[in-house]
């Protein structure tokens, strides 16, 4: 079996359990690749008891036979992985370092068994569903795909911007806002969420549309077919706007015309058996917690 392990920065405040992570690889009999950047940092804190590989970027899936790949971080991590994962299918495994983690599931302390676990075949595959990003200019270069949500937002002023909205080319509304977002399930717990989106289970089928702080009270987030497609037309009082996919972002202007649509691949995250949504749900927006005498 072989894995990569991936993070975007080292803190050393995590080395024990990044060590227990390269001990445990190492007594199941496990290799793994560093991501390069990943490795460089590691170096001088980080014991190997056996030698590791160096995982470049994406295009070492065509050369490697990869059975997951690790993150150590949080949901940014994740995030941050899959503009090199992209469409391998390799599962992800999300080692929680970071703080609400509802991708990034495995807790820290549960290093070694979830380790056990994905060796012995004792965990399940959760299909996530992405959007794709058309735009009549090109940005985002080759990947134009985000795991959690789509946004316009303002840039240049205070002002709201408009932004004109279309549901497979019928006029939905104009939105006078500071921005928009279109969610997919996995993102309806994260940006959406904190502008009033509703929560959407991951395998439903829908985009979210929520506007950001609108001008208009009676204007709410719905809820749409992810078979739609979803396009805009922004205008305003400054020359340049902000678009973003998931947490990378690039500078537009009006004359851009976008479109948001289900992308053609899906990525798949192991979970273990006893991990599930609801559980997630619970634990990490405190439901049902009585902290009126702590």
């Amino acid at each position: 079996m072989q894995v990569v392990v991936y993070s975007r920065e080292f803190k050393p405040g995590d080395t024990a359990h990044i060590q227990l992570l390269f001990d445990t690889l190492h007594a199941e009999g496990i290799n793994a690749y560093v991501y390069r950047p990943y490795l460089e940092a590691l170096q001088g804190h980080i014991r190997f008891q056996r030698d590791v590989g160096v995982f470049e970027g994406y295009l070492d899936f065509a050369v490697k036979k990869l059975d997951f790949f690790i993150t150590l971080g949080g949901d940014g991590t994740i995030l941050a992985a899959l503009m090199h994962i992209r469409d391998s299918g390799v599962p992800i495994v999300g080692i929680n370092l970071g703080r609400l983690g509802f991708l990034a599931c495995i807790e820290k302390r549960r290093i070694p068994e979830a380790i056990s676990l994905l060796k012995r075949g004792m965990y399940q595959l959760d299909e996530r569903r992405l959007l794709y990003l058309e735009s009549n200019f090109p940005i985002f270069g080759e990947t134009r795909f985000a795991l959690n949500d789509f946004t316009l937002l303002k840039r240049d002023t205070s002002s709201m911007i408009t932004i004109h909205t279309y549901i497979n080319g019928a006029y939905l509304n104009s939105y006078w806002s500071d921005g928009l977002i279109v969610s997919t399930p996995t993102g309806s717990t994260g940006y959406s969420l904190s502008c009033g989106g509703p929560i959407i289970f991951p395998n439903s089928g829908n985009f979210v549309i929520t506007p950001v702080a609108p001008h208009n009270l009676s204007v709410r987030p719905i809820v749409i077919s992810d078979n739609s497609v979803v396009s805009f037309e922004i205008e305003g009082r400054g020359e340049n706007f902000l678009c973003t996919l998931d947490s990378r972002f690039e500078t537009i202007t009006a004359a851009h015309q976008l479109a948001v649509r289900k992308n053609d691949f899906n990525v798949r995250l192991a979970v273990l058996l006893d991990v599930d949504f609801l559980q997630t749900l619970r634990e990490k927006l405190s439901w049902g917690a009585d902290s009126r005498n702590h």
